[in-house]
């Protein structure tokens, strides 16, 4: 892959897996020529994580009481949706960033654009810059490694399958894979998992599958 700075992003919802709203949304600025973080971003959109109503149904409910933590501390951001999507749109001008990166990028397409529909009654209706190449690591990762006899020994060695008895690829199993931290558990936070979703884009580019478009 030609050295480019890349966007790595990624959300957690509340409400439901068919109908996802986001309350926390974190990316971080990637160049792919020596893989370096250049810049980072945690929001808690304050337009979802301050209505407790849509935020009893959140997944992971417990971690709740850590996002007031890092918003005092500084190290993550409450803002408004729009102010989010402003501050995305920076990025991508600033640094000249085309791709943006997502694992199970679908997923994340989806949760933007309906919580972007959701909270402007649809009158703004797509959350990502026009243009813009929504890529998926999941996409890239299955490529690279459903036919690999590696990986597919250390999913069932390690019990890593689903109930069909097909390897897992979710983003906490492939990082145990590429780092190989067996024990390693997802943090399930945006940018925290960005850090994550951005070694497995790494593993794929240098193990030669660089095409992850969602749509081309």
């Amino acid at each position: 892959m030609e050295a480019k700075n890349v966007i790595v992003f990624d959300t957690e919802t509340t409400n439901s897996i068919d109908d996802p709203i986001v309350y926390d949304c974190g990316w971080a600025v990637i160049n792919t020529g020596d893989w370096s973080v250049i810049k980072t971003e945690s929001y808690a959109v304050a337009d979802v994580f301050l209505d407790s109503e849509m935020m009893a149904s959140a997944y992971y409910i417990e971690k709740i009481p850590s996002y007031w933590d890092e918003i005092k501390n500084g190290n993550r951001k409450l803002a408004r949706l729009k102010t989010v999507k402003n501050a995305l749109y920076d990025d991508v001008r600033a640094y000249g960033v085309t791709e943006i990166y997502a694992h199970n990028a679908r997923f994340d397409y989806r949760s933007c654009t309906l919580t972007q529909r959701y909270l402007t009654c649809s009158k703004w209706r797509y959350f990502f810059p026009f243009g813009i190449k929504i890529c998926d690591t999941l996409k890239m990762a299955r490529e690279l490694l459903a036919k690999n006899d590696e990986y597919g020994a250390f999913c069932y060695e390690n019990g890593f399958m689903t109930t069909n008895n097909q390897r897992k690829f979710t983003a906490e199993v492939l990082y145990r894979f590429i780092s190989g931290q067996k024990e390693f558990e997802e943090v399930h936070k945006g940018l925290d998992d960005v850090m994550i979703e951005k070694e497995i884009l790494k593993y794929c580019v240098t193990h030669g599958v660089e095409n992850g478009a969602l749509w081309e």
